[in-house]
């Protein structure tokens, strides 16, 4: 159960997490069909949806589409990017498990794609060079963007930029699995494989999916 107690060094935190797991152990007798569930998934899974979503604790997928255990193959960074360890791995779900979803996730208010947004406004922003690593796969769908909103000389209103480029990462994301890899476009010609954009909303928990 979530706790209000904030750790404050990392070993509090690390107790937390030992409690929690010992509190979700004590509960495989539940008679909930989802915790049920249990050990029939230790064998073998069937996802019925692969989600590639952002790290941010705000977004826990299974929590946000209700869904239980062995539900979704999550794969989770920040800024949603595509790299080859996420197509990779969204290969082996897809191939594996014959998964037939994937779904790329973003959300409001996210700090990646915020990250990028500042790094145009302000180019002398300085980050990690492994941030930006990240700021830079985000940086193609935000650089447009921005070039037609500063196209006319006015001020550049830094959240409508950060709205209309968080949904134009979670478009570039899906077109980069689609087309970033011979075995998922194979799939998602064939039909055996739909990938789809969506956004969360942190302030109504809605979901929005993206039309093409």
């Amino acid at each position: 159960m979530p706790t209000d107690i904030r750790p404050t060094t990392g070993q509090e935190a690390l107790e937390l997490l030992k409690e929690g797991n010992a509190r979700y152990v004590d509960s495989l007798t539940n008679p909930d069909p989802a915790v049920q569930r249990r050990p029939e998934l230790i064998s073998d899974q069937d996802p019925l949806a692969i989600i590639l979503g952002c790290s941010d604790a705000r977004v826990p997928v299974e929590i946000v589409f209700d869904q239980g255990l062995g539900d979704l193959f999550v794969i989770r960074v920040a800024g949603n990017v595509v790299a080859p360890s996420q197509i990779g791995s969204v290969e082996f779900a897809a191939e594996q498990f014959g998964t037939k979803l994937v779904v790329v996730l973003g959300h409001s208010h996210c700090g990646a794609v915020t990250a990028c947004v500042e790094a145009l406004i302000n180019p002398e922003q300085n980050y990690t060079p492994n941030l930006q690593s990240i700021v830079d796969r985000i940086r193609p769908s935000v650089y447009n963007l921005h070039e037609l909103a500063t196209a006319n000389g006015q001020d550049v209103d830094a959240d409508e930029l950060l709205d209309r480029s968080i949904s134009a990462n979670v478009r570039m994301s899906v077109s980069q699995l689609k087309h970033g890899s011979r075995a998922l476009e194979d799939l998602t010609t064939s039909g055996k494989l739909l990938i789809v954009g969506a956004e969360y909303d942190l302030e109504t928990g809605k979901v929005r999916f993206l039309e093409d």
